[in-house]
């Protein structure tokens, strides 16, 4: 199992955009010195508590301030972007990269960002502007020498070079054919995740209760069915929020009534109030939605405890959902406790990762 990190990026409204982004770059800073494998960075446009709009900004400062760790767009929202416009932004932050990018991509689920952009996200239009979208890129990544796409959403050609060749189409990613493509879901019957599995990308599922993301791989072989193909679980990466301290009380502390638990309770939990999204998070659905609260979750789906607690709770994760390859701890604002932030996660990389290395999953 390797350790992955997700930054959506979040920060309590109050925070300034600047500080924000100063407390991100440590914290991917921090993950790049433990040993963390990627980092993934989301986008969003109309929410306060995640207000990071342009992933490629904080990727392409990271670089410069990191040595080792994968950095990926986690992801950036395809509706939103002119297809060849982005095709040529990503190729260029993959060189700058040295082949250190990922590609994440998303339709985006926030009824905001619909209503700002005119997508009509009710109506799954949000889902069909990825599909064209992304078809888009990876015929500009290619090597198809000229194309004109009339589609639904937009018209976007790869002209053929003039008379000397100086005007032609010629950016294109490091790597080949292109960086690795991942793509987030939430829904058990999730299409993003069926997409994964058709076209062999990266899968993620989203932090709610393990009972209910293990459909989600189902999802993907059933993607990967109708392709031919078989499922790698090696590419599932599964995102959770981890907090460690001393001891499994301190842990909770730090955890309920830290920035998780402010994130959680001022922001999360009243939007899947909102979205009429609370059962995705009980263990059980007899469980009243007034009892799901910080305290229900940080019990039910964080894991929280001491390094010895946190890796049996990792293992036992592993094995109810039947394997999966890459661990995303939920990063989020710490500012006032940085140092305990900081010790969480050198410990989740130092002393429990080095537990569940050896679960493996098979094909």
């Amino acid at each position: 199992m390797d350790l992955g990190l997700f930054i959506m990026p979040s920060h309590p409204p109050e925070r300034k955009l600047y500080d924000g982004h100063q407390w991100d770059l440590q914290v991917l800073r921090w993950a790049d010195q433990f040993g963390y494998k990627e980092a993934w960075i989301g986008e969003h446009h109309t929410c306060p508590w995640e207000p990071h709009p342009a992933p490629d900004l904080l990727i392409a400062q990271s670089l410069r301030e990191t040595e080792h760790i994968r950095l990926g767009s986690g992801g950036f929202l395809l509706p939103y972007h002119h297809p060849a416009e982005l095709a040529n932004r990503a190729a260029m932050l993959d060189h700058l990269s040295q082949g250190r990018f990922n590609f994440g991509i998303a339709a985006s689920g926030l009824p905001s960002d619909w209503a700002m952009f005119n997508v009509d996200g009710m109506k799954g239009e949000h889902r069909s502007m990825l599909q064209e979208a992304l078809e888009i890129i990876l015929r500009l990544w290619s090597d198809e020498a000229e194309f004109e796409h009339v589609g639904k959403y937009w018209t976007v050609r790869k002209p053929a070079p003039n008379s000397h060749g100086t005007l032609r189409p010629h950016l294109k990613p490091l790597q080949t054919p292109h960086p690795p493509i991942s793509l987030s879901g939430l829904s058990a019957k999730s299409d993003t995740l069926k997409l994964c599995g058709q076209r062999g990308f990266i899968p993620m599922s989203l932090n709610l209760n393990t009972g209910y993301i293990r459909d989600h791989w189902a999802s993907v072989e059933a993607g990967a069915a109708t392709a031919g193909r078989r499922a790698d679980r090696a590419l599932w990466r599964v995102s959770r929020e981890v907090c460690i301290a001393d001891t499994d009380k301190a842990a909770m502390k730090l955890a309920v009534h830290g920035g998780l638990g402010r994130l959680w309770g001022e922001h999360l939990l009243p939007l899947f109030r909102d979205f009429g999204f609370l059962n995705f998070l009980k263990h059980d659905q007899g469980v009243a939605d007034s009892d799901v609260t910080v305290e229900y979750i940080a019990q039910h789906n964080w894991i929280v405890g001491t390094a010895d607690t946190v890796a049996e709770k990792i293992e036992g994760m592993y094995h109810e959902l039947g394997g999966f390859g890459t661990l995303v701890m939920l990063g989020t604002d710490y500012v006032e406790q940085p140092e305990a932030w900081r010790e969480s996660m050198h410990v989740l990389a130092r002393d429990v990762m080095p537990r569940v290395r050896h679960l493996v999953p098979a094909l």
